[in-house]
């Protein structure tokens, strides 16, 4: 059986005129590079792509997770990008790009990686999830939605495959460690744990009754490797679909509604999550709202199919009337919330703002607190 590795790499290295969106040099030399790498036979078929200012890197080859090759091509065109970026003054050049020397793998290093390796079926349709201007939790909720909640994904009730359930991998931001909790019989210790959204993340979703790798996503805290603020985690996700799996308008269809994630303006308030497709995955009003797109995708014989002329046909999910009422309550709660200012609950909680400018100023009024 063929094994075929899907790996998404992205990276905030440079935008135009603010946190707002990557411009096309920057684009060019991300395509130069893998146009390269494909040529030389490194990956089988890429396609890039932004969201707001992160540059997206989606590669398919046949190397395995983790390889060292294809992270390191990944790096490269980073710092390539992000050298153009600081030429052209470009905002936040090289924001992502935390550490200076290349070990082996992006992990911990700045740039945000979702992988997975795959044993091809007759037919497998990908879901490929990205998303700006917020943290790594974003995706617990539709993950939850996705693959437990049976108001929401049908299969889990008439799909005799899904009979079983499925298993989370939930990571602990804080303390680095991990649990695999199975549901539906976990189920209420996954919403305990994973609606926490700033500690505990879902890094990757198997089915239970035969272990098949279903979800991946990425659950890196740029604030965690830095020791400050120095952006949002901007989490990407891949989701498999279909034949003994959710299908996928069962995947796209906890985005029919705006959510709050946290995030948008400088990392440190709610904001409403809009679907959108790639034209207008650009951050405006208070850098935000906080955008996800959502590409489909076949893997055929270790590529992404393509058209006759060899082009990858990559969909653009989101690019679609259907979720027009989310992007309208987006803005409607977007409104409210900037209502509100500077006052909780828009502006995160007090243990959320650690990496911010508030630890400053408290240090700046240490000495003028008196008991009370």
């Amino acid at each position: 059986m063929r094994k075929t590795t899907i790996s998404l790499i992205k990276c905030d290295v440079g935008s135009l005129a603010g946190h707002h969106v990557v411009p096309e040099p920057l684009l060019n030399i991300a395509e130069k590079n893998l146009r390269k790498a494909r040529e030389n036979e490194l990956i089988n078929s890429y396609h890039i792509f932004n969201v707001g200012d992160d540059l997206q890197l989606l590669m398919v080859h046949g190397r395995g997770e983790s390889n060292p090759e294809i992270h390191k091509l990944a790096w490269n065109t980073f710092q390539e990008a992000a050298k153009k970026a600081l030429e052209l003054k470009l905002y936040g050049a090289g924001q992502d790009l935390l550490k200076t020397a290349f070990s082996g793998n992006v992990r911990g290093m700045g740039p945000g990686v979702a992988e997975m390796e795959i044993e091809e079926r007759g037919s497998d349709p990908i879901v490929v999830f990205a998303a700006d201007k917020t943290s790594a939790g974003a995706f617990n909720l539709p993950l939850f939605r996705i693959f437990v909640d049976p108001m929401n994904t049908a299969g889990l009730v008439i799909d005799p495959d899904m009979a079983g359930g499925f298993k989370f991998e939930v990571l602990d931001t804080m303390e680095n460690k991990s649990v695999v909790l199975k549901c539906p019989e976990e189920m209420y210790e996954l919403i305990g744990l994973t609606g926490t959204v700033g500690r505990y993340m879902v890094s990757r979703v198997w089915r239970a009754r035969d272990d098949l790798i279903c979800a991946v996503g990425s659950v890196t805290k740029l604030s965690k490797i830095a020791g400050k603020y120095v952006g949002k985690d901007d989490p990407v996700l891949i989701v498999r679909a279909q034949h003994g799996l959710p299908a996928l308008g069962e995947i796209l269809v906890p985005f029919m509604h705006s959510y709050l994630v946290a995030g948008w303006m400088r990392g440190s308030h709610w904001g409403p999550v809009m679907p959108v497709g790639v034209k207008d995955a650009k951050c405006t009003v208070f850098d935000g709202p906080p955008r996800i797109v959502a590409l489909g995708l076949q893997i055929s014989n270790g590529k992404i199919a393509s058209d006759d002329d060899g082009k990858p046909m990559v969909a653009d999910l989101f690019d679609d009337p259907a979720f027009d009422l989310a992007k309208r309550e987006a803005m409607e709660y977007a409104s409210m919330l900037r209502r509100m200012g500077e006052f909780e609950p828009a502006r995160l909680g007090i243990e959320e703002m650690e990496y911010t400018t508030l630890p400053q100023l408290l240090r700046r009024l240490e000495e003028r607190f008196k008991p009370f």
